[in-house]
């Protein structure tokens, strides 16, 4: 009777046992890394990090002029541009931005997306992020010679951001970019492909040493002409950023006294390894709503 007993029990419970062998073990979401940069741009360039949605962020741009001697101050006492802007995260993939500058009354319309974002457990192994930009110039007819139209101040940059968080410590991304101008000089150049190279090396839970390296490529495919006329220089640049929750300042050297992407990929006349560097320091401001 026992024996009955007991082989009814494993009968009974044998179907239950097989369901629960059989059920889909419920997938563990990977979480992606604390962000590689704490600044949606590393000195004159863009990174992959996005705010969070619903953030507002005001950024102050600016830039001294070269770095001479103590007569000028270094730079402080000579001419100057800034850019103003605000960006704001539809989502925490999205934002949209607006701003303006002060080097050829320029306005400025951004996007910038986050396609992928790096996971701790390395199964996402890069952070993908896509921006770009159009610009405006804003100054007078005059200085867009014969046959102007409205849309020879249009300007555009676009560009994918590949970045790594490689330890808490170190994070670099490389990009590549293109750039075009619709109104140029006869002997320059509307269209240029570039790579821009930039990182971060954290010195301390709130400050670090960034920097990047922008490079203009010439590609014979799609020059115009087959000698460049003042060819644009590659550009340089080193410095120190603190950052916190809702703040993030950077103070800098760099080969470029544009603000805008486009024109230091396609305009840029500094060579820093003759000296040609220019201070410079970038505030952000967070708002979450």
């Amino acid at each position: 009777m026992k024996k009955i007993n007991t082989i009814l029990v494993i009968f009974l419970l044998l179907p239950a046992f097989i369901i629960a062998q059989e059920a889909p073990k419920e997938k563990v979401k990977s979480k992606p890394v604390r962000a590689p940069f704490s600044c949606p741009t590393v000195i004159d360039y863009q990174t992959v990090y996005i705010p969070t949605a619903k953030t507002l962020e005001f950024v102050i741009e600016h830039r001294f002029d070269k770095i001479e001697n103590i007569s000028n101050l270094f730079g402080i006492y000579g001419s100057s541009n800034i850019r103003l802007g605000a960006n704001y995260s539809i989502t925490n993939k999205l934002s949209v931005g607006y701003g303006i500058t002060k080097l050829r009354m320029l306005s400025d319309f951004r996007i910038k997306y986050n396609i992928l974002e790096q996971t701790r457990d390395d199964k996402m192994p890069i952070a993908l992020t896509a921006y770009g930009n159009m610009g405006i110039d804003g100054r007078s007819e005059k200085y867009f010679g014969m046959d102007y139209k409205f849309t020879n101040r249009f300007s555009y940059y676009t560009e994918l951001i590949v970045a790594r968080k490689f330890t808490d410590w170190l994070s670099i991304q490389v990009a590549g970019n293109f750039s075009h101008i619709n109104r140029v000089d006869s002997l320059m150049e509307h269209d240029k492909f570039g790579i821009t190279f930039s990182g971060r090396a954290r010195v301390s839970p709130q400050s670090s040493i960034v920097f990047n390296y922008g490079i203009p490529l010439n590609i014979s495919a799609i020059q115009e002409h087959t000698t460049l006329t003042n060819a644009p220089q590659q550009n340089f640049g080193i410095g120190y950023e603190v950052s916190t929750s809702t703040h993030c300042f950077q103070v800098f050297i760099s080969s470029s006294t544009d603000l805008s992407p486009q024109y230091i990929m396609m305009e840029n006349q500094n060579d820093w390894t003759k000296g040609d560097l220019f201070f410079g320091f970038t505030i952000t401001r967070l708002w979450s709503f």
